[in-house]
């Protein structure tokens, strides 16, 4: 395969001028690039220029590894060495990631899980039945807006919805120049307001809780049942999950899309500029307290309690911007100290190599 039609190959699964920037020195040294599609417990399925490979980490790689995120996550660019015959690839490096959508994971432990890397849209899917959650829409947003991808909400099931002007009035509310599209997946409506972010190469993952709608969405755009599609569960219209692993696959369109299994439990990750683009109207308001150092509490001249008093800022929408602002002030201060650990484990474990090493010679 000639350099221009490898060129091709890999710009049609998203490959543009930063990853070829970042894996030139790699080219010279003979290697070749394969993007994340699947993700196996110790395996990774990837496409390049060489087709469909199933891929394992170096050891070198897994050696020099000090968390999940230095291991391929979907969607991330890889620098291979393949063996054709076996259709097998050994994964020697990760490029940077141009975006990646993260939280931390579930539970007490304090680590960062990547969802989806290098995506240019993400669709924040949320449902107008009764599943509708603004406040959890508020959290896909901090984390969309720290991705580095370009935040897009999809309202979803406007069928079921009997008071769609509300809804969307709400939405807007908190979604500060974010565009918004009412969707039926199911009926076959609002689908044509997507195509502008479907273009060939462009990489969009979808979020959201279980069952928005996210798998009917994804067999819609992709004219073909990729995805499984339960039933919501009778009484308050939650789903079961559908989704139960990360996928990246190739739409008619030529745009790839990475679907997610619905997350119960959406806990935050670094996201100061995430939280910044969240609540823009929160900040702009209290940026014009009369106190640098006001709490929004007392305090004479206090912005917030005016907007709040006046109507002009919701005091739920407030108590939710002071509730997560807790929230990462919390994982901030237990990340560093997870940091200082990791970073004494490192060299801890270089000081046993070179030891190991000394011995043998």
């Amino acid at each position: 395969m000639n350099q221009q039609t490898t060129n091709m190959v890999l710009q049609s699964l998203g490959w543009n001028e930063y990853f070829s920037n970042h894996f030139a020195a790699y080219a010279k040294q003979g290697y070749s690039a394969g993007r994340i599609i699947l993700e196996h417990k110790n395996m990774y399925r990837l496409l390049s220029e060489h087709g469909e490979l199933m891929g394992e980490v170096t050891g070198k790689l897994r050696f020099e590894a000090t968390g999940r995120e230095d291991f391929p996550a979907v969607g991330d660019w890889v620098v291979i060495k393949p063996r054709l015959e076996e259709q097998k690839a050994s994964i020697h490096a990760l490029l940077p990631r141009k975006s990646k959508f993260s939280r931390k994971v579930a539970g007490d432990t304090v680590e960062e899980q990547i969802v989806a890397a290098n995506v240019d849209t993400v669709f924040l899917v949320n449902a107008l039945n009764n599943d509708f959650n603004i406040r959890r829409m508020e959290r896909y947003l901090i984390l969309a807006w720290e991705s580095g991808a370009a935040p897009v909400i999809v309202l979803s099931k406007a069928d079921l919805c009997d008071d769609l002007d509300a809804r969307i009035a709400e939405v807007e509310s908190i979604a500060i120049a974010v565009p918004i599209h009412v969707v039926s997946a199911s009926q076959g409506e609002g689908l044509d307001q997507l195509a502008p972010y479907l273009g060939i190469g462009n990489t969009i993952s979808l979020i959201g809780s279980s069952g928005v709608g996210k798998s009917t969405l994804i067999n819609k755009l992709s004219g073909v049942d990729l995805q499984r599609v339960n039933d919501v569960r009778g009484g308050d219209d939650r789903g079961r999950h559908t989704t139960t692993h990360r996928e990246l696959v190739q739409l008619p369109s030529g745009a790839l899309m990475i679907d997610t299994p619905g997350m119960r439990e959406l806990q935050l990750w670094e996201a100061d500029e995430g939280f910044r683009g969240a609540f823009d109207d929160v900040d702009s308001i209290a940026n014009t307290c009369r106190f640098n150092d006001c709490k929004h509490e007392q305090e004479p001249g206090c912005s917030v309690r005016k907007a709040i008093a006046d109507g002009s800022l919701e005091q739920a929408r407030f108590e939710s911007y002071l509730k997560l602002q807790r929230e990462l002030a919390y994982l901030a201060r237990k990340e560093d100290a997870r940091l200082a650990a990791s970073e004494k484990a490192k060299w801890k474990k270089i000081s046993t190599d070179m030891k190991q090493r000394k011995v043998k010679r």
